[in-house]
């Protein structure tokens, strides 16, 4: 099972799909769901096995995943929406790409794994670099995703992470494609992203000064605005945006009532997902999301 949460943006003529990395739930998204819910429908992935969806009884390779995103696109009628994948995201929404042309394009942040640097030791330490730049709130979200995930499962997926060749898979892709990467990512560094982009039929490469590997949470802004200028055809081929630009702007009623309220509905979300409450899980990501919607899409026109 895909568990698909979903902001929406009545009367828009564009949607976005969302697939995060390994063991992540759809809250990675938190922020840049509702800066991209301006503009279309919004739909935030859980991949099985994740975020306290069951785990499933195949081998978790990132084709199995594609599938289960294909699936949601069929059952939401999704023909050829924006799909935006991050971290080991990026390997699945390829395989997607790959089986279905339909898509026209993509946004693959933060892709993984460095065909140069493929070695688990070496791709630790490289997270551990660029996990070192990250701010406390994303380290914490991601902890609790990982908790969720369970060590296990992790650990089943990760060799199939570790094993797929983009590089060779984005060669198949006919979508045109957008490649961003935080500064500091050492993860997914700009060589890479030079050869992701070559293999590509084609592609732009995108780089955010100050970022570092969750780009797509700390500088989602930057990521929406160049998504859609992606999207909109108004984009360079390659390029920076400043770190200032690509911030999360500040909230409307910031302050301690948006934090309680926001830790509130993560802890019901993290409660529920414990208890195999599917049902309350959704509620509390759409409490979450609605909260987040109300504290920062109101300051963007």
């Amino acid at each position: 099972m895909t568990g698909a949460e979903h902001a929406d943006d009545t009367g828009s003529r564009k949607a976005f799909v969302l697939v995060g990395g390994v063991g992540v739930a759809a809250t990675y998204f938190e922020f840049l769901a509702p800066t991209l819910a301006e503009r279309g429908d919004v739909y935030a992935l859980d991949l099985p096995g994740f975020a306290g969806l069951p785990r499933p009884g195949v081998q978790p390779t990132a084709v199995f995943f594609a599938e289960q995103v294909a699936a949601v696109l069929d059952h939401y009628g999704l023909d050829d929406p924006v799909v935006i994948g991050h971290s080991m995201g990026t390997q699945v929404v390829t395989e997607l790409l790959i089986s279905r042309p339909g898509i026209t394009e993509a946004v693959l942040v933060s892709p993984v794994i460095n065909d140069r640097e493929r070695a688990l030791p070496v791709q630790a330490l490289r997270f551990a670099q660029s996990a070192s730049r990250e701010t406390l709130h994303l380290a914490l979200t991601a902890v609790s995703a990982y908790v969720l995930c369970g060590l296990v499962y992790f650990l089943t997926v990760l060799p199939h992470m570790m094993r797929y060749r983009i590089v060779d898979r984005v060669a198949l892709v006919p979508a045109r494609l957008l490649f961003i990467r935080g500064q500091f990512d050492t993860t997914s560094p700009r060589r890479f992203h030079l050869r992701l982009a070559k293999a590509a039929r084609s592609a732009s490469t995108w780089e955010i000064e100050g970022a570092a590997h969750s780009v797509i949470n700390a500088h989602a802004v930057g990521v929406a605005k160049l998504t859609l200028g992606f999207v909109d055809g108004e984009l360079a081929r390659r390029g920076q945006m400043s770190s200032e630009e690509a911030d999360l702007p500040e909230p409307v009623g910031g302050g301690l009532p948006l934090v309680l309220k926001a830790m509130g509905s993560r802890a019901a979300e993290w409660v529920s997902a414990l208890r195999r409450d599917e049902r309350g899980v959704a509620r509390a990501k759409a409490q979450h999301a609605k909260l987040l919607w109300q504290a920062y899409a109101p300051r963007r026109g």
